[in-house]
């Protein structure tokens, strides 16, 4: 009889020693992220934190999202230090715009080999994310599948979770017409749209590493996602903020009418800022018309937040002063039936 040797868990291809060096290499970034409310965070089985105690009738808003394809192109260049920004942003953003602080993130991170460099530059990304938003990196998941993504590849979710004081939610039902719409810059092209991206790519061919508008091109399509969190809360504190809009996939067209109520529309002035470099680069390299480019990224406009016109100068000057390049791009007029809730002029 032909004895055969016994199949270990290193034999199926995973490495349980690279695992435990991951989660003590991150460890240092994660403790930069904790807030008061945190009671056990990583290394657990269960992350615990409290609701902060300033909240009288807490609600917790919760939100879920990825990267995309924007990952091909970090491996492609092999440049891994900003996706996990860009991983928080998409959901702490998309909690802010309901009025909500964030208050803890986790992530998962899922590859076929753990290549504790990779992974590690990645969380530490997370972890510069979650200290921009003001929330705290209290756990997640590093799955190593073997045979379930290629050589080099990983792929990443995140879930945050926020508070808001229940009469404070925002969910639109008060804009009216005369209202102001602000945008607030974008960064460049966040984390949507990059499948049109990438097929603009193989069709241009250019250097990734050739100068553009003084860095590479390939630093502008990783540029990061921009994070709201902090200039958006401190408006909150001093002016009424009626709607926020996220804008990711479906550009303008389709995420500002998701905050307008049914009798409202929002007319918007493409000419109140200038379409980006990068995505005019795009648009000429693709040959992409208008109506598609305001369908599927951003151009330009990463934030959108709705005020009463008597505070419209002050929220301006208020995101001003925390960082924010900040146009007036429209108002909210009434809208008739059979109308679409948003009119470009």
């Amino acid at each position: 009889m032909t004895s055969k040797k016994p199949i270990t868990y290193r034999d199926a291809g995973v490495d349980i020693d690279a695992g435990d060096a991951l989660v003590e290499a991150i460890k240092p970034f994660a403790k930069r992220t904790m807030r008061p409310e945190v009671l056990a965070g990583i290394g657990g089985f269960g992350a615990l934190a409290e609701i902060p105690k300033k909240y009288r009738e807490p609600v917790l808003v919760s939100g879920t999202d990825g990267v995309g394809t924007k990952l091909k192109l970090a491996f492609q260049l092999e440049r891994h230090d900003t996706v996990g920004i860009d991983l928080v942003a998409m959901s702490v953003n998309d909690v802010l715009t309901q009025g909500a602080e964030p208050l803890f993130f986790l992530d998962y991170f899922a590859c076929g080999r753990l290549e504790v460099t990779v992974a590690t530059e990645v969380i530490k990304g997370i972890a510069r994310g979650c200290e921009m938003a003001g929330c705290a990196l209290i756990g997640g998941e590093t799955a190593e599948m073997p045979g379930m993504y290629a050589e080099g590849e990983y792929d990443l979710a995140g879930f945050a979770v926020g508070v808001v004081e229940k009469s404070g939610i925002i969910d639109g039902r008060d804009i009216a017409a005369g209202d102001v719409v602000l945008g607030l810059a974008s960064s460049g092209a966040h984390s949507n749209g990059y499948s049109l991206v990438r097929r603009i790519l193989d069709r241009a061919k250019p250097d990734l590493r050739a100068d553009f508008h003084g860095r590479s091109l390939g630093d502008a399509l990783l540029e990061p996602t921009r994070i709201y969190v902090k200039p958006v809360l401190s408006l909150m504190k001093q002016v009424r903020v009626k709607g926020l809009a996220h804008i990711t996939g479906g550009g303008l067209v389709e995420n500002l009418p998701r905050v307008l109520p049914e009798s409202f529309k929002a007319v918007i002035e493409r000419s109140a800022w200038a379409l980006p470099p990068l995505f005019q680069w795009l648009q000429r390299e693709g040959q992409v018309a208008d109506a598609e480019m305001l369908r599927v990224f951003n151009c330009g406009i990463g934030m959108v937040v709705v005020v009463a016109a008597k505070d419209a100068d002050a929220a301006a000057h208020s995101l001003v002063g925390g960082g924010e390049t900040v146009y007036r791009i429209g108002r909210v007029d009434a809208r008739k039936a059979g109308e679409p809730q948003l009119r470009l002029a």
